[in-house]
């Protein structure tokens, strides 16, 4: 289960088909000190209504500050500049911001600087899945799903891949408004534009809460003099709406991030960390496998020497289909060979020395045995009708042998002393 987030232009997310699963991954993406910050008033949610939902109205206040704060920035004269890298708050975002802007009396420039930004822009003005029903229908009656659209094409939104485009430089002017990567203010165009408005006491920089702003503008600490202001944006679930809302889902098993063990402690609970590799017990005793009508007559069965058992060895595609394993007929199945390739277990050795003498090999078990590391090895020494050996340990049956001829015999005696398919 990865980020759930709800907010005015998303679609809802419908959590009714992870009920009943056996197992639920979390891997929420929330800043731990969210966690602490968390309103226990909200905790208090219905079986039928879990906690998938953030707090919009909430989310619309925080908007609504930016864009006060920006207003008033650029009024006195300094610019703003705006790396948030979570797509809905930033589409959210330039909407209200260019909607107030409209209202006003003040005129500047908004650029968007990025190398995606002109493909991110369009292509969420193409694929309406994600959206909410009011956006989708929009797209059936031929209306723009997100105002920049039109903004883009009116030019009060202005678009360029880089810092260093010739049609920026032709256009820049401040003060103005810009979004642009890199959130950890290392990366990217804000690197640049801080070094230009890092000193100017009318210029405002906007960051999300979680990123350490101390740790970021260590570069400017000492000369830093544009405002700084921090809002929250939850893109998960918070922490004390785990709980009721895994009890609606009511999963066998749970992986959560071990971030959060000292608060979620269960029997059903796995908590996983990165880079590690975690064991995941199956619900199941054993996993079931169709196959394909047309490949079962091609299956040639085979009795395994000790025990009750039969095998056969195919040549198929395994697919998923329907949430079931299957074994698909490829389009040409080599025709089986005369001998087995795949062999195990230990050969008896006079049934070996039997089978050998029965093709006209003469051999012996020599009485001192070769040690082989921590194991021993049982030679039997061929002298007739050439000379070879065969060494027999627990781990595997070696033949050494120069005759090709011979050594072909030999595996075949020993072929037919070992179970193989």
């Amino acid at each position: 289960m990865e980020e759930i987030c709800y907010n005015a232009h998303a679609l809802e997310f419908d959590c009714h088909p992870l009920q009943g699963n056996d197992v639920i991954l979390y891997t929420d993406s929330l800043f731990p000190n969210t966690f602490e910050h968390s309103n226990a008033d909200r905790s208090s949610i219905a079986a039928e209504n879990p906690p998938c939902l953030s707090e919009t109205s909430e989310e619309r206040e925080k908007l609504d500050f930016i864009c006060s704060c920006v207003i008033a920035s650029v009024k006195s004269g300094g610019s703003a500049l705006i790396p948030i890298d979570q797509l809905r708050i930033l589409l959210a975002l330039l909407e209200m911001l260019l909607f107030q802007l409209e209202n006003s009396d003040i005129k500047v420039p908004v650029y968007v600087v990025s190398s995606v930004a002109e493909e991110m822009l369009a292509f969420t003005n193409i694929i309406p899945e994600w959206l909410c029903k009011p956006r989708q229908e929009q797209l059936f009656s031929g209306a723009s799903l997100f105002a920049h659209v039109e903004l883009i094409k009116e030019g009060k939104i202005q678009v360029y891949p880089d810092i260093h485009s010739p049609k920026l430089l032709s256009n820049w002017q401040e003060p103005c408004i810009v979004f642009c990567p890199h959130w950890n203010l290392r990366l990217g165009p804000v690197v640049n534009l801080l070094w230009r408005w890092h000193e100017d006491e009318k210029s405002l920089l906007v960051l999300e809460e979680g990123i350490h702003s101390s740790l970021s503008l260590l570069p400017f600490s000492k000369t830093i003099k544009m405002k700084v202001i921090q809002c929250s944006f939850l893109s998960g679930i918070e922490l004390n709406k785990i709980q009721p809302f895994l009890d609606s889902l009511q999963p066998k098993l749970v992986l959560l991030p071990e971030s959060i063990k000292p608060q979620m402690t269960s029997p059903s609970i796995i908590h996983y960390s990165v880079n590690e590799t975690i064991r995941v017990p199956s619900s199941e005793d054993g996993n079931e496998i169709d196959i394909a009508p047309d490949l079962i007559s091609h299956l040639q069965w085979r009795s395994l020497n000790e025990e009750n058992l039969s095998i056969t060895r195919l040549n198929g595609k395994l697919a998923m289909l329907n949430g079931r394993s299957q074994i698909l007929a490829k389009d040409e199945l080599p025709l089986p060979k005369g001998r087995p390739l795949f062999h195990w277990g230990s050969p008896d050795l006079q049934k070996l020395l039997s089978c050998l003498l029965e093709m006209g090999v003469c051999g012996s078990i020599l009485e001192n045995n070769r040690n082989r590391g921590t194991e021993t090895a049982i030679i039997i020494q061929i002298l007739e009708p050439k000379d070879a050996l065969i060494e027999v340990s627990k781990t595997g049956t070696t033949i050494i042998a120069a005759d090709k001829k011979l050594a072909s015999l030999i595996f075949e005696a020993v072929s037919c002393t070992v179970d193989g398919v």
